[in-house]
Parts: C-alpha cells; structure tokens; sequence
C-alpha cells in the first residue's frame, strides 16, 4: 500500500477557474473576504492554471493577498501550465497546442509568481500530457525551479500511468499527484486500473468535475436522494464528495463552484462517511448497470 500523504489532510480544493464569473469577488478586498472565508473552514489550498481567464483569474487573486498581506503566510497554491490556447498563440499557425517545454516553463513559472504575488508556489502541475514532450530537460528545469523555492512540488493533470511514469523515470523528484477527472458520473477509471495506478505510485489523485458535472440530480432517482438525504443529512452536493471521499487514498475533489452554500455542502460530504450498500446503490443508479 503506497497511499500518498500529500494534501492528507485537506478535504477539498477550491478551483479559481470560474472566478470571472463573479463580478463581486473580483475586487480584492472581496475576494481577500471570500479567501479568508475559506480558511475559516480549514480550507488553505486553491488551484489556479495560467490558462484560467488567460492569467486573469492569477492576477485578481494576487490583487486580494496584496489587500489582506496575512493571507500571503497562510494560501498554499497550486497552478498548472503547458496549454497554449489558440489565440496566444503567436506563430502563423493560430493552433491549440501543448508546450511542455523547459524554456516555456521557466518562464511560466516566473509569471505564476509574479501575478499571484507569492514567493513559492507549492505545486506546480504539467496541465495536460504532450506528445512531444522532452521528459528530461523539463524534469531538470522544474528540478531547478524547486531548488530555487520557486515552486514546492510537482506534479501532473489529465495524466495517463505511463505517461506519468516516463516524467518520473527522468527525474528524482516525487511527483505528488495527478489532476484529473474523477466522479460519479466518471467513474471508468476505478474498473480499468487507472486509480490502482494513483496508489500504487503514491500519487494523490485531485479529482475535478467532483460533482459529476451537476448530473447526480437528474441521474439519480429522487427517491434515493430522498432516502440518502434522510439518512446522511446530505443533499446531491454532499452526496457525491463523500462517495468519492470513500474511495482508498481519499481522492481531493476540486471544487468548481465558488458558491459558499455549495462549498459548505461539498464540506459536509467530505466529513461524511456513506453506508456501503448505499456507496454502491449511488453508482449502480449513475451506471444504469447493476454492480455484476
């Protein structure tokens, strides 16, 4: 048993992807509010992409630790990068691409740190795997960059175990999770080996799209939602992060929503242990198929 201790105890991970989608919390002293909001929860860590509103959502949240300075002691935060959407791209080409590249991540990480105004970014994540990717080179620059105390860990996002493994191979550091899609309504990779594959390595997986994309409801009869609700006091939000909370290893649901009612019921779910016949019940109803 391999089960990684990395992020053990943090229930969930508020996502800064939507961010721009609320106009109230893009001012700093607001989102400096929101931000301490979570961390009386007990929630201190917070994803970010450089993708995400194209830096925008980076910056504002630098604007409102700049507005609070004490919350620059107590966020830990993790970015990813490695996606060049199609309009950054400068060539003549206008193409979506990845660029896991050492020079590109140097950088990358250089402008992380600059917008989000912090010191150290505790985990830097390859966003998406690339097919041209030069595993040694960019292992020595994210080497380099920990060395610095730029960055505190690496790691990967939508990651496959052979492709994590080959970035592993060539270099010697660990690579401390995997970023991925994991949920009710995702739930393949716990019947092809993938998630045995995330223990087995010591990867913590960081599930996105907890909340299987808002479908529990309309997936799942009311009458067991009903009865679920009855017996655990959790609603369809609590629901599905305590079933993926179950799992071995305690997979770390990144949470999209920046509601706080949802934040609360995703918190709920997270300290809530399912009875296992209702475990499974949930994912038979999800599956449309009787566990065989």
């Amino acid at each position: 048993m391999s089960y990684s201790r990395f992020l053990e105890d943090t229930p969930l991970v508020p996502g800064m992807m939507r961010l721009l989608d609320h106009a109230d919390l893009c001012q700093p002293a607001r989102l400096a509010d929101w931000i301490h909001g979570r961390l009386d929860e007990g929630l201190t860590v917070f994803d970010h992409a450089d993708i995400y509103g194209d830096g925008e959502c980076e910056r504002i949240f630098g604007e409102a630790l700049m507005a609070s300075p004490e919350l620059r002691q107590k966020v830990q935060v993790i970015s990813k990068a490695g996606i060049v959407p199609a309009h950054q791209d400068t060539s003549q080409w206008t193409t979506k691409h990845y660029r896991a590249k050492a020079d590109y991540f140097s950088g990358a990480i250089d402008r992380s740190l600059s917008r989000l105004r912090v010191e150290q970014i505790h985990t830097f994540l390859i966003h998406r795997p690339d097919p041209l990717l030069d595993a040694e080179t960019l292992a020595r620059t994210l080497e380099q960059a920990v060395s610095a105390g730029k960055i505190r860990h690496i790691g990967v996002s939508n990651f496959l175990p052979e492709q994590w493994r080959w970035l592993q191979k060539n270099t010697r550091l660990p690579l401390v999770c995997n970023q991925s899609e994991l949920s009710l309504n995702h739930a393949s990779p716990l019947f092809d080996g993938t998630f045995e594959a995330h223990l087995s390595d010591g990867l913590r997986w960081l599930a996105w799209s907890p909340l299987a994309g808002g479908a529990l409801p309309g997936s799942v009869p009311e009458s067991l939602l009903q009865t679920a609700k009855e017996e655990t006091g959790l609603c369809a939000t609590g629901l599905a992060i305590a079933w993926l909370r179950q799992l071995p290893g305690a997979p770390v649901p990144v949470l999209g929503s920046m509601r706080e009612a949802r934040i609360e019921a995703a918190l709920k779910g997270a300290r809530t242990t399912l009875p296992r016949p209702l475990w499974f019940a949930l994912l038979e109803a999800m599956r449309q198929t009787a566990v065989p």
